[in-house]
């Protein structure tokens, strides 16, 4: 029966995502069949973008939560999808009541006797679950209540997903594939953990804890007595939405400030305690008369290993150093960078990346240059994210974001360097740069003394005639075969040209039609090899640019 309900659910979602599929095909071929690629223009990629959002909304919340999930993901969607899926919240009305009282007594018992009051309306209507409020022994607390039936239908979904997946990454670059792989994968792990409301539970009770002693951060207690794996029974505590900075404003609030306990409480969760709220856009975030930020929803967190920890401290470190080629390292060793990427160009995009998150303004002929390198050098997308960094991904850009709503000149580096430089970590990469040096040297030393013989034997051996060099020839990008293939069309070329010449007067026009229609393909094959190039077609967007162009618009 599940299985059928899925063969369902994939007719429905094959015809919701046809349009979008017949126009990149048309794309990729004018005609479909035949005739050259058609040029995609920006307005063309934003109205695409809202036909693919209200195709996430009328298939629901599976694929809600999917489109959330890709406004987050420049490596697979371009920038005006992401500009537009980035606006997607959970439009989904509440269940009726009655529908989750059922999942809610079934949990907890008769709601008359599990609580002392309860609101049957609900607060927040979400994808998964809604949220509404009550009492327990006098005090406010907030049940969140999971969707009755939202279980069938998301593993449903999800086989659905599986099943086109393979079908996608035909039509796609090999990092857009690998992108779009583990973006399948993060997403069927974390709508899972994020249906598992004791998860949520134990995430939110173990972050608690390690905030317990900051005054300047909030995390709401779980009744623990009064939740299940469908029922999540927190603490109420009320705030102003961070965005809302008029309101912040007529508080008194230092909006700066907010600013940086956020970010140094997402560098405390993800480099010290290694597990973190993974949803911080601002309908989860609030801030309390004091300036204390107070975090709602724990559904989606996560949890970070030793050795991603270890990263991205190096990346960190590098970032506040400016080290440029520290920073091309941890990249390469996180594995989001490609290790055969051009690293003088990439180089100069972090520059423009550090320039951007220090608040400096970028010269938009120096973008404009760096992307005609960028186009002319790197034929893959050089960046890819593994799974396990693709919530951290998520949470960086989006705190940001949010960041930035509270202060357009917020200096990420400047905190991020501060934080780095009190808890020690500066000083250990500095105390770990002395020592490497330290063996460097040594090992060189070595390498003199060892030289001489070395090169004694080999003179040696070269005198004796006695001395053989291999050469092994990498070609990543498929260039010694393009350019074979272009020499066999070629020669092939120059001799069916005289050949159906010769035809032509010593034979029939039948076989000098077929030898001329021979040789019209060669040569359409050998134009086209020439013809064919493949790169990066994208414009750069940068958070704090793209804000002041707004602003001055």
């Amino acid at each position: 029966m599940a299985v059928l309900r899925s063969y369902r659910r994939f007719v429905v979602v094959v015809w919701q995502f046809l349009p979008l599929v017949w126009g990149y095909l048309r794309d990729r071929r004018r005609f479909v069949l035949f005739g050259g690629k058609r040029r995609v223009t920006s307005e063309m990629r934003v109205e695409r973008a809202q036909r693919l959002l209200d195709s996430l909304l009328t298939l629901g919340p599976t694929f809600i939560k999917l489109g959330q999930l890709l406004s987050t993901r420049p490596d697979v969607l371009p920038p005006e999808y992401v500009d537009v899926l980035s606006d997607l919240q959970d439009r989904v009305p509440p269940a009726d009541w009655a529908d989750a009282r059922v999942v809610l007594e079934d949990e907890l018992g008769p709601v008359d006797e599990a609580f002392d009051d309860f609101d049957t309306d609900a607060i927040s209507g979400a994808s998964l679950g809604q949220v509404y409020t009550a009492e327990v022994d006098g005090e406010p607390v907030a049940v969140k209540v999971r969707r009755p039936g939202i279980e069938d239908l998301v593993e449903a979904d999800l086989r659905v997903i599986k099943w086109t997946l393979p079908l996608v990454v035909r039509f796609v670059g090999e990092g857009q594939a690998f992108s779009l792989q583990s973006l399948a994968d993060e997403f069927a792990k974390t709508i899972r953990e994020e249906m598992d409301y004791a998860r949520e539970a134990e995430m939110l009770a173990e972050i608690r804890e390690n905030f317990a002693d900051d005054p300047n951060v909030v995390v709401p207690s779980v009744y623990e007595d009064y939740s299940d794996s469908r029922v999540l029974t927190m603490q109420y505590v009320s705030g102003t939405k961070i965005s809302d900075v008029e309101e912040l404003d007529r508080q008194g609030i230092d909006r700066s400030a907010v600013a940086e306990t956020l970010e140094r409480t997402y560098l405390q969760m993800i480099i010290e305690d290694g597990v973190f709220h993974a949803d911080p856009h601002p309908g989860n975030l609030a801030v309390r008369e004091d300036g204390a930020v107070v975090f709602y929803d724990f559904g989606m967190s996560g949890r970070v290993d030793e050795f991603v920890q270890e990263k991205i401290v190096d990346f960190y470190v590098a970032v506040a150093n400016q080290d440029i080629d520290a920073i091309l390292d941890a990249l390469v060793e996180m594995g989001t960078l490609s290790p055969e990427a051009d690293r003088a160009t990439m180089a100069e995009v972090m520059e423009l990346a550090i320039q951007d998150a220090r608040g400096e303004s970028i010269e938009t002929y120096r973008v404009q240059q760096i992307v005609g390198k960028v186009e002319d050098t790197i034929y893959e997308f050089p960046l890819r994210l593994p799974s396990n960094l693709a919530l951290v991904l998520r949470v960086a850009t989006v705190v940001e974001g949010v960041c930035v709503t509270l202060d357009p000149d917020f200096d990420f580096i400047s905190v991020a360097t501060d934080f780095l430089t009190e808890q020690g970590y500066r000083e250990e990469s500095i105390k770990q740069f002395a020592t490497q040096t330290a063996e460097q040297f040594q090992q060189s030393a070595q390498s003199a003394v060892r030289l001489p013989q070395k090169l004694d034997r080999a003179l040696d051996r070269v005198e004796r005639e006695d001395l053989h060099v291999r050469a092994d020839l990498e070609d990543g990008n498929g260039v010694v075969d393009r350019l074979a293939r272009r020499i066999v069309l070629g020669l092939v070329l120059a001799t069916s040209v005289p050949t159906t010449a010769l035809l032509y007067v010593t034979a029939d026009l039948t076989a000098t039609g077929v030898s001329a229609a021979f040789t019209g393909a060669v040569a359409l094959a050998l134009y086209r090899s020439f013809k064919k190039r493949r790169g990066i077609r994208t414009t750069p967007q940068f958070t704090r640019q793209s804000l002041r162009d707004r602003g001055g618009d």
